[in-house]
């Protein structure tokens, strides 16, 4: 079958590993279920594990992909939950969690097995596309929102470097839920889209808030940190998923998180039960992921090269 893999190990030209071709159709497990893909969506985890982060070159050669919407032997149309082993289903009682590419194949080719539990019903609301985006960027954003950040209808929340998967999502699915959205970006139309979705406010990145909020959503890193943090009212929360721009900012900014008794939360991914929610919750408010591009998985270089430039608004989708 035709697929995306991670050939090869490069990481500081990560790009330099993708190979597309022939690769192996996905053998039978029990407990397991083998789905047709109809649409994948590229995630910066895929760029990662092109660096060797979270994967080893004894893994290799390794189909990328973590998000995946299809069709299964039934004929159901299904959306894919991308943790294996969460609740040990279909694994070894001893294996630890993993995201799907870590230890097993992914779902940027025309089939993809995972463990039965992790199938999941697709909404009739949602196109195979828009499922596609939902189960690593979006799932991160909504966990972060409402289960990490703790925020409710009327609160207000910053939401730093709109443009990317988990920060267009938050946009979206903070403003659905009745939150004071505002959004940072260094780039012009990035902030004007910020707008169009929700964003009560944007501004440049790095400028002063005309109020101080009750929880950030960080995925950034070192070049935002500082800002969260000074962004931040008393007692407000910072969720932080991951750290494009770097893993150490100038300033940890200790000082105002004790002193103000700042809570600084750790995110990661989501449960089978939290997706589940957020597929009810697009279908049932018409709400649906905003897709930077569609192209066809014999294109996916053009994919992920846009994604490392960081030249996307929203999710990048891969059709088969």
């Amino acid at each position: 079958m035709f697929a995306a893999y991670a050939a090869r190990i490069d990481r500081d030209q990560p790009l330099n590993g993708l190979e597309l071709g022939e690769r192996p159709a996905p053998d039978v497990r029990p407990g397991w279920t083998t789905v047709n893909v109809k649409a994948a969506s590229l995630n910066h985890h895929d760029l990662w594990s092109l660096r060797g982060v979270g994967i080893t070159e004894e893994a290799l050669p390794m189909i990328l992909g973590c998000d995946a919407a299809g069709v299964d032997a039934d004929g159901n149309e299904v959306v894919l939950h991308s943790v294996i082993g969460q609740t040990g289903h279909g694994v070894g009682p001893k294996e630890k969690p993993s995201i799907l590419t870590e230890r097993y194949q992914g779902t940027f080719a025309e089939q993809v097995t995972v463990p039965s539990w992790n199938v999941l019903p697709k909404p009739k609301e949602l196109s195979f596309a828009e499922a596609a985006c939902l189960p690593t960027a979006w799932l991160t954003a909504y966990r972060m929102l409402f289960t990490n950040g703790g925020v409710r209808p009327g609160d207000s929340v910053l939401v730093q470097g709109a443009g990317g998967g988990v920060a267009t999502a938050a946009i979206v699915l903070g403003a659905a839920a009745g939150l004071r959205v505002f959004a940072t970006s260094r780039d012009e139309a990035k902030r004007k889209r910020a707008l169009e979705l929700g964003a009560e406010a944007v501004f440049a990145t790095g400028e002063r808030l005309p109020q101080r909020v009750d929880a950030v959503i960080e995925t950034v890193g070192a070049a935002t940190w500082s800002h969260s943090v000074k962004s931040l009212r008393p007692g407000g929360t910072l969720v932080i998923s991951g750290a494009t721009s770097g893993f150490t900012p100038k300033s940890g900014e200790l000082n105002r998180i004790f002193f103000l008794e700042l809570k600084i939360v750790g995110s990661t991914m989501g449960s089978k039960e939290e997706l589940a929610s957020l597929l009810s919750f697009c279908a049932a408010k018409g709400i649906r992921p905003v897709i930077d591009s569609t192209l066809p998985l014999d294109r996916a270089r053009e994919g992920f090269t846009k994604m490392a430039e960081g030249e996307l608004f929203g999710k990048i989708v891969l059709t088969v």
